[in-house]
């Protein structure tokens, strides 16, 4: 590292063209890395070994119901939003094995917890609502008086390394819940990206210790203020490119007003109950858990799966489901995101990323409903439809 050692709130700048000696920092620290790649169409997080293996020169189109890749004019190496896979796909994995039990042939059996070798993940182009949609799961899974070990041993190991957002998405609305598009805490290292067509650097916050180690041996200088400012330009013309809102003002008691509000009939006639709102949401956490035994009864293993407010089942008392209705499920789901969420945990449970709007089929949005319940109460009628055409994910 050039000029003194990376210490907590310094800011360094490095060539894109040398990004690879953080990857390498973080290879030699014995972190696997996970980062956006291609797969599938879409960008998602991938363990990934190079730079090269990161979607320069793509960007997405996201608006509701529709989602798809096009080309940059440019190489930018973060030029996009988020895509349909969310952190918590590696920090609370879709399955999760919690332990096992087997006969001992003396008519006993030995419970053998779950001893999973977890590796040290670094997380590179946490974007700010992600960051905030970590924070979220800490208070869930890391509360004072419960805490779940398998999350715990995965969060504490993880490394992340934030990227401000430069190029906000159709959908996104983080400023409107206060989580971006600018980092602001929980990071142990942060990266804007400066792209002006005459040069292409990063400039470079140093967060915590950890993430000052990895700085060390890399090339870095430190940032000049003319190149700090041109960082904070571009995090700044993302904000007012950010055009969905979401109007939170006293949110909770409005949703409360309305639990018996027509408007969850008329959006059921759209809703598909699908839960890919659900699962490509990076704070929802609903889980079911399932036994399974082999063939020969010798071996049982009880294992934790990701499950949805909106299926029938999940409600499932003795008897009958408690939500039969799609109206109920969905009038579940947004309650205890924006409201009720807000009771058990002292925060909304959305950051604004907007995956649930382009990844719901027929382009249900959020901010729409809100918006529509609002209209109620002033006399007006609510909308019963999207104001813009749906399309399916493509």
């Amino acid at each position: 590292m050039s000029q003194s050692g990376a210490e907590g709130g310094k800011r360094f700048v490095l060539p894109a063209s040398q990004f690879q000696q953080v990857f390498d920092a973080l290879k030699r620290l014995g972190y696997q890395i996970i980062a956006p790649t291609l797969l599938d169409e879409a960008i998602v997080y991938e363990p990934v070994e190079s730079v090269d293996e990161l979607p320069a020169g793509f960007t997405d189109e996201q608006r509701a119901g529709v989602y798809r890749l096009k080309r940059r004019a440019d190489k930018a190496l973060f030029g996009y939003a988020v895509g349909p896979r969310s952190w918590k796909h590696y920090l609370y994995p879709p399955r999760q094995r919690l332990w096992q039990a087997k006969r001992d042939g003396n008519g006993g059996f030995q419970v053998i917890p779950e001893q999973e070798q977890i590796p040290r993940y670094a997380f590179v182009g946490v974007r700010a609502c992600e960051l905030a949609a970590i924070a979220i799961q800490d208070r869930v899974f890391l509360g004072e008086q419960h805490h779940d070990e398998y999350y715990r041993r995965r969060r504490e190991n993880a490394l992340l390394v934030a990227v401000n957002c430069v190029y906000p998405a159709g959908n996104c609305f983080c400023s409107s819940v206060g989580t971006g598009p600018r980092v602001q805490e929980g990071f142990d290292l942060a990266i804007t990206e400066v792209l002006d067509g005459k040069s292409h650097f990063l400039v470079i916050e140093v967060g915590s210790e950890r993430g000052a180690a990895v700085l060390e041996g890399v090339d870095v200088q430190t940032a000049t203020e003319e190149q700090w400012q041109q960082a904070q330009q571009a995090v700044d013309s993302a904000a007012r490119r950010i055009l969905k809102h979401l109007d939170t003002t006293d949110l909770k008691e409005l949703l409360y007003r309305h639990l018996d509000s027509p408007h969850w009939e008329a959006v059921a006639k759209r809703c598909l109950t699908c839960s890919n709102c659900t699962m490509v949401c990076p704070t929802c956490f609903c889980h079911t858990v399932e036994d399974i035994t082999n063939l020969q009864g010798t071996v049982a293993e009880r294992w934790r799966r990701w499950d949805s407010c909106f299926h029938i089942d999940f409600s499932y008392i003795h008897g009958s489901p408690v939500r039969v209705s799609e109206a109920s499920r969905y009038r579940q789901w947004i309650t205890h995101k924006l409201a009720s969420w807000q009771d058990q945990f002292g925060t909304l449970g959305c950051v604004g990323c907007g995956r649930c709007i382009t990844w719901c089929p027929v382009g249900i949005d959020i901010t729409e409903e809100i918006r529509a319940l609002r209209r109620s109460e002033e006399g007006r009628v609510a909308p019963t439809v999207p104001q813009e055409e749906s399309h399916a994910n493509t």
